[in-house]
């Protein structure tokens, strides 16, 4: 060990009313050390880091103990005096969803420096921050709105947020959510860097794979409840994933996007996704995969007409499939998209089941009785029980809300469905029963576009892959075949980094051909409304 711990958790549990949500949760973080909390959706992650800045969701009651540098911070009467001045100086906390930590209307250089002007006076603070968030400096960069970046982007933004008030204690939600696999094992890089330098780090992740790479002391919750705590050793094994050798397309295609290109500004002005082409058949899966800021999500946004500056023809069965706002009811019924940050698309003040029944009353015409029966069947086949989806929004975990917005998509019974890292945030089990239901969808006819940063997963469920960069397909053809004989060099950087967690895994080096961790086009992905 690398000296006192700097955190000592004893007993902690978290109350809702009847409902327990952290129950007798032990656990201690030294400095110089990652200690992980791994453990499914809903098994008290959050909830026990949070309680370390003496924080707690509404109606939340804490007991127990926390002690952060020698103050108590939490006791039996829930938060102390000594909690308010751990905040940010002490404790920093990145939380999941980067979209809560950072202020839509403000530049991100901007707040970067009142962060830095209010924990570090006189200072110079920034830049490191950036450095250690693999975050350009450059003045371009520091005068972009959060919405100009793309999801992966934003989560290294808020790491930098963080990391800017030089805390002694480091708590990480999720921190590879959105990220492609070669940035996250370069964060691996940058994680071990900052342990290495003294700082607490507490790892909250679903990714074991992140965790066999960087922990040190694993504690597993189960339901609120510490079920193991030990090494890394108490974690299973890692799972295999194998390639599959593609399934040529049986019919015409159903959804084709043609010589695609679009732009963030007017005219063509800063261009994002260039001439790309896709088309995707009933039955089958396309993958479509590429670094953070390669074009993956304004191309599902174009898919489903939500990104209008964009040039080339769309058609669904051979007809031209205008942008979201001009489509009819049929159309919108048929192609569905799942994005990647749903919290935002969700209403706070509605039970999360209602919302998602809504979507089979409104495009199918379905009874609101007959609605709700559909979708509490669905949410627990994907493993979230009726009496949690009747809560609202704010009492679900991120991955609770995923599956959720699945399932909202899937009432529509949809002929299409453009999922953009609909697994960022689920755990094994959870990306498996996705999976296994999606896998069963496919097998009936529904044509699927399945965009995300685990190429292995990518390339298990899909048919045909693309790799994106720069806004460019650079490389395509049987998930087999790109898997094991990549012709590029970014594919082979990205094959190589799936290996995380592996005893075989390296960081691969930079290459020309590679692009910036954070490019100039990147995607502008606005929080849905």
């Amino acid at each position: 060990m690398n000296g006192d711990a700097v955190v000592r958790v004893r007993g902690l549990a978290a109350r809702a009313g009847d409902t327990i949500l952290v129950d007798g949760v032990d656990f201690e973080v030294r400095p110089g050390e990652v200690t992980a909390l791994v453990g499914a959706s809903g098994s008290g992650k959050t909830t026990s880091a949070l309680a370390l800045l003496g924080e707690h969701g509404d109606r939340v009651a804490l007991s127990g103990q926390v002690e952060v540098a020698g103050s108590v911070v939490v006791d039996d009467n829930g938060p102390t005096a000594h909690a308010a001045p751990m905040r940010g100086r002490v404790v920093a906390y990145m939380p999941q969803h980067p979209g809560s930590a950072l202020n839509p209307a403000r530049r991100i250089g901007a707040g970067l420096r009142e962060l830095a002007k209010l924990h570090h006076p006189g200072s110079d603070v920034v830049p490191e921050a950036l450095r250690a968030a693999q975050v350009p400096a450059d003045r371009a960069t520091l005068r972009r709105f959060p919405h100009q970046f793309s999801g992966g982007q934003r989560q290294r933004i808020a790491l930098a947020q963080a990391l800017t008030c030089r805390p002694r204690v480091l708590v990480l939600d999720e921190p590879s959510t959105g990220l492609d696999s070669i940035t996250r094992l370069q964060l691996v890089t940058e994680l071990r860097e900052l342990a290495g330098a003294g700082l607490a780090i507490l790892l909250l992740s679903h990714d074991l794979d992140l965790v066999r790479a960087l922990a040190r002391s694993v504690v597993v919750l189960d339901a609120g409840r510490v079920a193991e705590s030990g090494g890394i050793e108490v974690l299973p094994a890692a799972a295999a994933r194998i390639a599959g050798p593609g399934t040529p397309a049986r019919t015409e295609p159903l959804l084709k996007a043609m010589n695609v290109s679009a732009s963030l500004r007017p005219r063509g002005r800063d261009p994002i996704l260039r001439e790309v082409d896709l088309d995707v058949s009933p039955g089958t899966c396309v993958g479509v995969v590429g670094r953070s800021g390669s074009g993956k999500t304004t191309l599902a946004r174009c898919l489903a007409g939500l990104h209008e500056r964009f040039t080339g023809e769309l058609t669904l069965d051979g007809t031209p499939l205008p942008v979201l706002r001009k489509r009819s009811l049929e159309q919108n019924r048929r192609v569905q998209y799942v994005w990647q940050e749903v919290r935002g698309s969700f209403d706070e003040r509605r039970p999360v089941a209602d919302q998602v029944a809504r979507t089979a009353s409104r495009l199918r015409g379905v009874s609101p009785a007959k609605a709700r029966a559909e979708a509490v069947a669905v949410l627990a086949r994907l493993g979230v029980a009726e009496a949690i989806a009747s809560r609202p929004p704010s009492r679900l975990s991120g991955g609770e809300l995923q599956r959720a917005a699945l399932a909202r998509a899937l009432l529509a019974q949809p002929d299409v469905l453009v999922c953009d890292e609909i697994t960022t945030a689920l755990d094994d089990r959870g990306t498996e029963l996705v999976v296994e239901l999606l896998l069963e969808l496919k097998d009936q006819g529904t044509a699927l576009v399945w965009i995300g940063h685990d190429l292995g997963l990518v390339a298990a469920v899909s048919d045909h892959l693309l790799v994106l960069d720069a806004g460019r397909v650079i490389e395509q053809g049987p998930p087999g075949e790109v898997m094991t004989s990549p012709r590029t060099e970014l594919a082979r950087q990205l094959v190589a980094a799936a290996r995380l967690g592996r005893d075989d895994a390296e960081i691969p080096p930079d290459s020309p051909d590679s692009p910036p961790v954070l490019t100039g086009s990147a995607d502008p992905r606005s929080k849905p409304q």
